[in-house]
């Protein structure tokens, strides 16, 4: 086997099962623009006027355009996919509670952290939530199958 191909592999991986503990966390940010919404509209298929339509949106409980909740919850995949565990990782399940709107120019903070580990299966649960300030937008946890490195 050619171990220049595994450390250049090993590079593109995340945390292992092993490297994960209870309380760890990370965490990623970006603020929401209108081509993000106009975009994830056009992707998803998700065209509610509540999104596009600011003359609709003005007329409901949020006096203006929101962005998508999953596009706000997408950001907690950026974290799982890409810092912690990362890059090897698979999502298995996520539940989300929407607690607040975001509106193009809110920063959102995904964050995420250990709450529980399952060694029989390399599940690790996570606390997933979303922020604008020091706001809870979105409230959640998922489970995450991490690669072990004696697989």
């Amino acid at each position: 086997m050619d171990t220049h191909a595994v450390t250049a592999l090993d590079k593109l991986h995340g945390y292992y099962f092993e490297d994960l503990e209870v309380g760890q966390s990370d965490e990623f940010s970006r603020t929401i623009s209108e081509s993000d919404i106009l975009i994830f509209a056009g992707v998803s298929g998700d065209t509610n006027p509540v999104h596009l339509n600011q003359e609709f949106a003005q007329e409901t409980m949020f006096e203006g355009c929101i962005a998508h909740g999953l596009l706000t919850a997408s950001y907690i995949s950026t974290v799982i996919g890409t810092k912690m565990p990362g890059p090897g990782c698979i999502y298995v399940g996520q539940n989300l509670k929407f607690k607040a709107p975001v509106k193009a120019g809110d920063t959102v903070v995904a964050r995420v952290t250990i709450m529980e580990t399952f060694p029989d299966k390399n599940f690790v649960k996570l606390q997933t939530q979303c922020l604008v300030g020091e706001k809870v937008v979105l409230d959640g946890e998922a489970t995450i199958m991490v690669p072990s490195r004696k697989s």
